[in-house]
């Protein structure tokens, strides 16, 4: 439910949509570009996943 919540609030309600086609990819690239990769999950230690992999490629550069 949050997740619908602040896709409506941040894109689809701040502006008029001329064709359902540029609708789904401004969903898309938000999905992809923002929300996937920042926010946080409970599985990963609450990290992004971005801060994850960060952490990852870190500790193997360390250790290699």
């Amino acid at each position: 439910e949050s997740f619908f919540a602040t896709l409506k609030e941040e894109m689809i309600y701040r502006r008029a949509w001329p064709t359902r086609h540029e609708l789904e990819m401004e969903v898309f690239s938000f999905i992809e570009g923002f929300y996937n990769p920042l926010r946080r999950h409970s599985r990963l230690g609450n990290l992004s996943p971005a801060a994850y992999e960060h952490q990852l490629t870190t500790q193997t550069e360390v250790s290699g």
